[in-house]
C-alpha cells in the first residue's frame, strides 16, 4: 500500500486538509495517508522545510510527501515533483524541498500535465486541485517524467550557515518548538567534534551541554543534541525561548571551555 504524507500550514479548524484527502482518495483509495503536521506557522516556508527534514527520512521507501506552505499560490511559481533518495516530494517550488536538494542524484519535474490535476483548478487552493491529485496518480504508478519538463534550477532557501573555527562552532536558532526548545542550525556531529568540556552561549548566558532534559535541574537551561540530531537549547519543565528571550535567528555558539593541551595536563 502506498504511503502519502501531508505537511501544511492549514491548521485543522477548516476543511482544507479533508478536501486534500478527498482529492487523493477519489483517485487512489488504496493508500495510507499520514499527517506529518498542519500546524506550520502560516506562510513559513523554512519551518515547513524543517518539518519535512525531520520527518520524511523516517518513512518507508517510495513514500510520497505532499507539502503545501504556499504564499505564492496562483502566481507564476512552479509546482514540482522531486525524487530524492528513495522518496518523492510534491508541492510548490518555493524552497520547501531545500533539505532534499543538497545531495547528488535528485530529479525534479514541473507539474504541467493538466490530465493529472482537477478539472477545475482554484487559483487559491493548489493543494487540493494540483498537488493532491498528482500524489494520487504517482501512488498508482505514474512516472514523474510524465508530469512535465525536467527542472534543474529549483528554488533553494538561504539555509542558515554554520561557522566552524578551531574549538568553536557558531550557528543560530532555526525553530522554536511547542515546548519552547530552541532548535539550532548546529548539527550533532559538529558538537561531538569539539570533544568534552564544552559550553553553549546564548544571549550572554553560558549554559552546560547535557545528554538529556532530566540532567538539568527543574527550571534550568542547557544545551543537548536532540532527536533531529541538532543542538537544542532547553529548559527543564520550562521554555528556553521565554527564559532567554530568543527566537529564530538568535546567535548560538558552542565552544571548548579549555584547550585540548590544557585538558591533557590535568
Amino acid at each position: 500500500m502506498a504511503v502519502i504524507t501531508l505537511t501544511t500550514d492549514f491548521g485543522t479548524r477548516d476543511t482544507y486538509v479533508a478536501e486534500m484527502k478527498a482529492a487523493i482518495l477519489s483517485i487512489a483509495r488504496d493508500v495510507h495517508i499520514v499527517d506529518i503536521t498542519h500546524e506550520v506557522a502560516p506562510h513559513d516556508v523554512l519551518e515547513g522545510a524543517l518539518a519535512l527534514e525531520a520527518a520524511a527520512p523516517r518513512f518507508p521507501t517510495a513514500t510520497i510527501h505532499v507539502a503545501v506552505v504556499d504564499p505564492g499560490v496562483g502566481t507564476a511559481r512552479r509546482g514540482l515533483a522531486v525524487a530524492s533518495g528513495d522518496q518523492v516530494f510534491i508541492g510548490p517550488d518555493n524552497g520547501l524541498f531545500t533539505p532534499f536538494l543538497s545531495s547528488a542524484g535528485w530529479r525534479a519535474f514541473e507539474l504541467r500535465a493538466e490530465q493529472f490535476r482537477a478539472v477545475a483548478v482554484s487559483r487559491t487552493f493548489h493543494g487540493r486541485d494540483v498537488f493532491a491529485p498528482v500524489a494520487a496518480h504517482v501512488a498508482r504508478g505514474l512516472e514523474l517524467g510524465r508530469l512535465g519538463p525536467a527542472v534543474t534550477d529549483p528554488v533553494l532557501l538561504a539555509w542558515p550557515r554554520v561557522r566552524v573555527t578551531a574549538g568553536r562552532v557558531g550557528g543560530a536558532v532555526l525553530h522554536v518548538d511547542r515546548f519552547g526548545n530552541l532548535v539550532t542550525s548546529i548539527e550533532g556531529d559538529m558538537v561531538a567534534s569539539l570533544g568534552s568540556g564544552v559550553a553553549v552561549r546564548v544571549r550572554g548566558r553560558v549554559l552546560p551541554l547535557v545528554r538529556t532534559y532530566g540532567e538539568l535541574a527543574r527550571g534550568s537551561a542547557g544545551g543537548l543534541v536532540g532527536s533531529r540530531n541538532r543542538l537544542e537549547i532547553a529548559v527543564n519543565a520550562g521554555s528556553a525561548a521565554t527564559m532567554l528571550r530568543a527566537r529564530r535567528g538568535t546567535a548560538v555558539v558552542v565552544s571548548r571551555t579549555s584547550s585540548p593541551a590544557a585538558r591533557k595536563r590535568r
